[in-house]
């Protein structure tokens, strides 16, 4: 098993905190998110790992990571990262994480462990985390729902009501060379305003709709945060201590 992280983007919500570095390598709790990150695959079994950087690229080396270079970053997103790395996504089976995420090794091994084409990780208790990100939670929240059997029906969207809301995708994903054959091909059917524009959600979706590809639906039980803002920095710290004093290590 394989992982990818996609890290090419600056983070510029997150202000004067990424004027001289990547998103990735905001400190959280005296760790960069990288390298939480990489501890978390690694914790989980996975030895082989690669990178999608862009902004300041050089500033990631040196941490034993396979690097996929976006030279477009700065007028692409994630779907487009994602792409860069085909190579490892064609031939073995790649957890996929987004570089702005806190996570634990469990949900990692959950979707190493699934036996469906492609899963995604979803927070199952997110109306608690998303209460502490904004003053309101739904405007930020995206529809997330789910058949009965646990596949996605819906995701991305915006909402009407928390009630509409099954869950939060994490950011964390898991392809197989046959799911991810059938996302590339979507991909390369778009036009090349929508290659630009289109996110992972948004992907996912028309992936659904068209009835290319079933999304299994992973629950997360254990600690996560996402750091899009100094707010959420916040937040996050005290969720990686709660995990720490879980552990019995110290915050």
């Amino acid at each position: 098993m394989r992982a990818i992280i996609l890290a090419a983007g600056r983070g510029s919500r997150m202000k004067e905190l990424t004027e001289e570095r990547p998103k990735c390598l905001v400190e959280l709790h005296g760790k960069s998110l990288l390298d939480w990150q990489i501890e978390a695959l690694r914790a989980a079994g996975i030895a082989e790992i690669a990178i999608v950087t862009g902004y300041r690229h050089e500033l990631v080396a040196n941490r034993g990571l396979f690097e996929f270079h976006n030279a477009l970053w700065a007028e692409t997103n994630m779907v487009s990262s994602l792409a860069c790395a085909k190579d490892w996504l064609s031939t073995s089976p790649c957890v996929v994480s987004y570089s702005d995420i806190f996570y634990c090794s469990g949900i990692v091994r959950s979707l190493i462990t699934s036996n469906e084409t492609l899963s995604v990780a979803y927070d199952p208790d997110w109306y608690r985390l998303w209460t502490d990100r904004f003053d309101d939670p739904l405007d930020d929240a995206e529809s997330f729902q789910k058949s009965p059997d646990g596949f996605l029906v819906d995701v991305g969207n915006r909402p009407a009501s928390i009630e509409d809301v099954q869950g939060q995708y994490m950011g964390l994903l898991r392809f197989t060379p046959s799911s991810w054959d059938v996302f590339e091909t979507a991909y390369e059917n778009l036009t090349s305003e929508e290659k630009v524009t289109i996110h992972m959600t948004g992907m996912l979706q028309k992936l659904i709709t068209g009835g290319c590809l079933n999304v299994y639906c992973i629950p997360n039980r254990e600690e996560w945060a996402e750091v899009d803002s100094s707010r959420d920095l916040t937040v996050a710290s005290n969720i990686v201590c709660m995990f720490l004093q879980r552990k019995n290590l110290r915050c």
